[in-house]
């Protein structure tokens, strides 16, 4: 019998399950679920996690648990990033979840967070020998690693996510081009480490992991009648259609980027304050092309379950405390 076990992944904005069959070497997928619970709405700038997203949490842990019993998975490993962890009610939120539904969350530091992005990209097959820069936008921290298939060279987490670029320049809709300069000045100065390790180690390829990349991998295949194949963990983009898709998003409203055929309607109000973050990579980066990995943290769990696997360690949530 297969090893039977549930990654939850509490991003700022999306809250993932992933409930899988172990194997030796692989993984197949039981079940799996996104929902845009935004822990970090209305909250996040002031370091809160807010009562009605708290409400929206619990709900969501709720039905993951009653998903969970019903496969009958006890193997469960739980993540919170950014908006837990920089929130000064986080502690008490972890406990209250804890009681309310027996889940005992991990808070995970923004450099375990880039280790398991890595692992994750990695297991998607987007690496090879070459020097890639890395990086998953979420709604709370952005993590940019540099590495190739064998090791990371250089990994940051930055408190700069979509949730927090929103709330700070985007007032506007569409987004006003006073509002982007703005959003470029403190990139700059909030980037400097990424920007001195992209000189230092000279990354030829860029990979986007998860997130606004499957957003935008999703227009791009939709404008050009593509099927979007489950089966594939890699994409490629084209920059000149990256470029194309960004101009677009950032001269649009709410509704008429609701409107483009790919759209991911969970990531509309994020994808223009993000698109913006990316065109400020490209600035500083010269690659031919943007791949785009579906897998990230949740799969680097995974990596690392395998290899536990594969080794005979213990596989038990008290083994990753």
């Amino acid at each position: 019998m297969k090893n039977k076990a549930a990654v939850i992944d509490m991003g700022t904005n999306t809250f993932h399950l992933l409930m899988v069959a172990l194997g030796e070497k692989h993984f197949e997928t039981i079940y799996k679920e996104k929902i845009p619970v935004k822990i970090g709405q209305g909250g996040i700038s002031q370091n809160l996690i807010l009562p009605d997203a708290q409400k929206r949490a619990l709900h969501t842990l709720h039905h993951f648990n009653e998903l969970l019993k019903g496969e009958e998975i006890e193997q469960i490993f739980a993540f919170a990033t950014s908006a837990v962890r920089n929130a000064d009610n986080g502690h008490s939120f972890v406990k209250e979840v804890k009681q309310q539904t027996g889940i005992a969350i991990q808070v995970i530091d923004g450099n375990r967070e880039a280790e398991l992005i890595y692992k994750g990209i990695r297991l998607s097959g987007c690496l090879d020998h070459a020097n890639a820069l890395m990086m998953d936008i979420g709604g709370g921290s952005v993590e940019f690693i540099i590495g190739n298939e064998e090791r990371i060279l250089w990994k940051g987490s930055f408190e700069i996510g979509g949730q927090r670029m929103l709330d700070l320049f985007h007032y506007h809709d569409p987004i006003l081009p006073e509002e982007i300069d703005k959003l470029n000045q403190y990139l700059f100065q909030n980037l400097q480490p990424l920007i001195k390790a992209i000189a230092l180690y000279n990354p030829r390829q860029l990979v986007g992991a998860s997130g606004t990349f499957d957003t935008l991998t999703a227009i791009h295949l939709e404008g050009n009648q593509q099927a979007n194949s489950q089966s594939l963990h890699k994409h490629l983009l084209p920059i000149d259609s990256f470029q194309e898709i960004a101009a677009r998003l950032i001269h649009l409203t709410k509704d008429k980027r609701l409107a483009i055929p790919g759209m991911i309607p969970m990531r509309v109000d994020m994808i223009v304050v993000a698109s913006c973050l990316i065109r400020f990579i490209l600035n500083h980066l010269a690659p031919k092309d943007l791949l785009c990995s579906t897998y990230s943290l949740k799969e680097g769990v995974l990596s690392e379950m395998l290899e536990k696997v594969a080794t005979g360690q213990d596989l038990t949530v008290n083994s990753w405390q």
